[in-house]
């Protein structure tokens, strides 16, 4: 209560934190989004020391991934939205808190930090006490959901149901809300990634032609879609050869990746139809009327309203700006710490 009170008078400035897979962003309530970065950490083999003098983080390192030399390695330390590297995750986040506050490193502030709402009670421990390391005087943790709820302006504490689906690169977060709390939630491990993957898989098995994540990453923004498209659309890409090793270009075309997407579509319908068939039946006529919202990264590609809709029958919309609603949302809860404290947890409730 007392840091709660104090950090009202203090000079400064509280920070909201989506500590993504793929990305991770940090904002304020004073100047909006601060830094929108790749959750990407370059350093040297056998010392995690992070190269550039420590600015080898973000986009510096996001530049290098597959590209590094046999001393350097681009790391991504966070897994299916969890820490898999607390050492790493800590240079990260003092990176990204530094960096938000210009370099100022007396800065100590209060941060809220949205979490997959899956994960364990271990898990949410590692992540307060890898944010605390870098450099946070307190830590506050909301489920994903809740934040991006927030963020898009649900009525989330008002008796009507409102449902949010927030496709990361790790997780998969669905959750029903009514009355400051979650009647149904699912958190699964499909999304960005796995996108991502099956595209690999696909070029390797069709084209006999090895890629990366980034030029799938390149292919699902490009030319990848959740239905048919009014004019399908081809791309060029280069890769290795499984046979002779050696470099070679391939033409891709929408059809084949909105093939290869499926299976992942799939896994991410599993979770929201999970999340419906769970929620009271009362809720039911709420949702007919406030429908489906979502966001994250996955929100962006094309026709995944459709397809949710027609899975569904429910309404479905792709919030404005689907990247930044959860940290929008975490720097909402800095508006009133005790207004919103039943949806934040700290150190003390965990253990």
């Amino acid at each position: 209560m007392l840091d709660r009170l104090f950090g009202r008078f203090s000079l400064t400035e509280d920070l909201g934190i989506d500590l993504g897979t793929a990305n991770t962003l940090v904002a304020s309530q004073e100047r909006g989004i601060i830094l929108d970065e790749p959750s990407v950490v370059a350093v040297y083999k056998g010392t995690n020391e992070v190269i550039l003098d420590g600015m080898g983080v973000g986009d510096e390192a996001y530049d290098m991934l597959g590209k590094t030399p046999s001393n350097i390695e681009a790391i991504r330390p966070l897994k299916g939205g969890v820490i898999a590297d607390f050492e790493i995750t800590e240079k990260l986040l003092r990176y990204f808190l530094h960096k938000a506050h210009e370099g100022r490193s007396w800065v100590r502030p209060r941060v809220v930090i949205a979490v997959p709402s899956g994960i364990t009670t271990v898990e949410k421990r590692a992540v307060i006490n890898s944010a605390e390391r870098a450099g946070a005087r307190k830590v506050y943790l909301v489920d994903e959901p809740m934040a991006a709820g927030l963020g898009v302006d649900l009525p989330i504490t008002d008796s009507q149901g409102s449902m949010v689906v927030d496709i990361g690169g790790g997780t998969t977060e669905v959750a029903i809300m009514s009355l400051g709390g979650a009647v149904a939630v699912t958190s699964v491990k499909v999304a960005g990634d796995n996108m991502d993957e099956a595209i690999m898989s696909h070029i390797r098995k069709t084209h006999n032609l090895q890629i990366g994540p980034q030029t799938a990453e390149e292919l699902k923004k490009t030319i990848g879609s959740a239905v048919a498209l009014e004019q399908e659309k081809t791309l060029e890409i280069a890769g290795r050869d499984t046979l002779t090793l050696m470099p070679r270009k391939a033409v891709i075309n929408s059809e084949e990746i909105r093939e290869a997407l499926q299976e992942p579509l799939r896994g991410i319908m599993r979770a929201i139809n999970d999340c419906l068939t769970t929620a009271p039946p009362e809720i039911g006529s709420d949702l007919l009327e406030q429908g489906i919202v979502v966001v994250g990264g996955g929100a962006l590609l094309p026709g995944l309203d459709s397809f949710i809709q027609d899975q569904t029958s429910l309404p479905c919309a792709i919030d404005d700006e689907p990247l930044t609603a959860v940290v929008r949302g975490t720097a909402r809860f800095l508006e009133d710490l005790d207004l919103y404290s039943s949806f934040l947890s700290d150190g003390e409730d965990l253990l």
